[in-house]
């Protein structure tokens, strides 16, 4: 083995052992240049992410349901398909539903809180879960080995000797927690992994009285006793975790019963609304890996999805309603992701099997509501191998949390991406157009030069990567002339307005880009 791959290792290994809350295994991780920078993103406005991973691959059909496609989703998956009037609606897309099980997440649509990514996936999509899970992880393309994950990936020649004089008073929490029984390659660096030790104690409730499990009434059980206080005491982050833990307790009283991903969010809220400056977080739920009894095959509401998506469902709505309670809810924003999607077809055993897109579901006061992309096209005809089209690569959606939600600049998106990719409208815009510019000083929309125009003139804008619709008014407020209507790649752009014929006068141009409208007036001159 060579040293590289022993370090990579070691902390999980040797100094990493998972720390108990509610029964819970917990892995935290440690500092990191990216994670450092996150974290004063944090501190500084308070934003928490957090990861749902929809473990097994989800089947994406029969959880935002295509309405426009049912007649041949008939064909091609009757023995599983949501019943049409089944489907739950979702307002401003009559085209478009989710699985009834999923009514409090319809709740929280309702609210504004959620957005829908159609068609997630990446080119040459990989079909098996450990080689998937990889690339999602790490974010590389399909035929690249990467050994580093997304939120690792940054100079560690920055913070050298690491991970010695962690923590400290600049950033005494863990940058971030996973709820779980190992550390996820996400959080992998270049030279070692992130995940440290936080202690090894077998509950929450251990750190919060500062006591241990019971043991025997002998010498020997005297000893485990204080090895176990010991054990305690010497674990970095016990302190800081019971203090947030004994700052807040979750006020929620919707959390189900029974529902492991309940339980791990129950814990993020009381983590966070204890004053914890963690930024990230990681939960799961499984097994999304539906190949056979996907439905129950007498009522296709209920049945192995159905339970899932429920789970999930009720989960985050209780989340929310915990983070509501204690004035946090503006601060956190859930994304979910699984590794693959499943076929257009099902098959003969009531399930589908391993696909490519699916939706990305994203949580939060600070989303755009509503739906980006369209409903996937459903072939008259399908084939067992026919899949769904990619609308939306997944490091899309990771490029808008770490630009639009942690305010990086888009060189350093760039950086721990690789390359550039385009921005969805995921979230609001947080600190208005002109600090999401790289220059920082621009307008979304510019006053056009020369101004007054005799025949042609430059009018400069800002797309947030969705659809731009700019058109010119007379001063009676009638449309003369479109002069953009499509969808716009993020960032700075100029379009030229030819006078054509248009008499002498003075006009109005406005812009609609997402939420942001903006207009100004313009002079032509003969």
């Amino acid at each position: 083995m060579q040293r590289r791959d022993f370090l990579k290792m070691a902390p999980v290994a040797a100094a990493s052992t998972a720390m108990m809350i509610n029964g819970l295994p917990i892995q935290s991780f440690a500092e990191h240049p990216l994670l450092h920078l996150l974290a004063k993103q944090t501190q500084a406005n308070g934003r928490v992410m957090v990861f749902v991973q929809m473990n097994g691959g989800n089947d994406g059909l029969n959880t935002l349901i295509p309405l426009d496609q049912y007649s041949a989703l008939s064909v091609a998956r009757g023995n599983i398909l949501i019943p049409q009037n089944q489907v739950l609606p979702l307002a401003g897309f009559p085209n478009t539903g989710l699985h009834p099980a999923m009514n409090k997440i319809r709740d929280m649509y309702v609210n504004g809180m959620v957005n829908l990514v159609q068609s997630v996936s990446y080119p040459s999509p990989n079909y098996s879960h450990f080689r998937a899970t990889d690339i999602w992880l790490t974010a590389s393309d399909s035929n690249q080995y990467l050994d580093t994950g997304w939120l690792g990936r940054y100079l560690d020649a920055e913070y050298p000797g690491f991970p010695v004089g962690y923590p400290n008073a600049t950033m005494p929490d863990p940058l971030a927690i996973q709820i779980g029984s190992s550390v996820s390659t996400v959080f992998t660096g270049n030279s070692v992994n992130m995940g440290m030790a936080i202690s090894d104690i077998n509950s929450f409730y251990n750190i919060v009285n500062n006591s241990v499990d019971p043991a025997p009434n002998t010498p020997a059980g005297h000893e485990l006793t204080f090895l176990r206080y010991i054990s305690q005491q010497t674990q970095q982050y016990n302190a800081v975790l019971q203090t947030a833990a004994n700052n807040a307790s979750n006020l929620s009283t919707q959390y189900p019963t029974g529902n492991s991903l309940s339980d791990q969010l129950k814990i993020v809220a009381r983590l966070i609304a204890g004053g914890l400056k963690t930024p990230l977080y990681i939960v799961n739920i499984g097994s999304f890996d539906t190949h056979s009894v996907q439905v129950d095959a007498t009522d296709h509401t209920i049945g192995a999805h159905a339970t899932l998506l429920k789970k999930l469902s009720d989960a985050i709505y209780a989340f929310y309603d915990d983070l509501k309670l204690h004035g946090k809810d503006d601060k956190v924003a859930t994304a979910t992701f699984s590794e693959f999607g499943r076929r257009i077809n099902s098959n003969s055993s009531g399930g589908t099997d391993h696909g490519t897109a699916a939706p990305v579901m994203v949580f939060g006061k600070s989303v755009n509501p509503g739906i980006i992309g369209f409903n996937p096209i459903i072939p008259s005809t399908v084939t067992t191998s026919d899949n769904l089209p990619m609308q939306h690569d997944f490091r899309s959606v990771y490029a808008a949390i770490l630009a639009d939600w942690f305010d990086l600049p888009t060189s350093e998106v760039n950086s721990i991406l690789l390359r550039s990719f385009p921005i969805p409208p995921i979230f609001k815009k947080i600190n208005g157009v002109a600090n999401t510019l790289e220059g920082g000083d621009n307008e979304a929309l510019g006053q056009n030069a020369p101004n007054p125009m005799t025949n042609n003139t430059h009018i400069p804008f800002y797309s947030d990567g969705s659809h731009v619709l700019i058109e010119l008014y007379n001063m009676e407020g009638r449309v003369v002339q479109t002069l953009m209507n499509q969808v716009v790649e993020r960032g700075a752009h100029e379009l030229i307005l030819y006078r054509n014929d248009l008499p002498a006068g003075t006009y109005v141009y406005k812009l609609i880009n997402g939420k942001i409208t903006s207009s100004r007036k313009l002079l032509i001159i003969d």
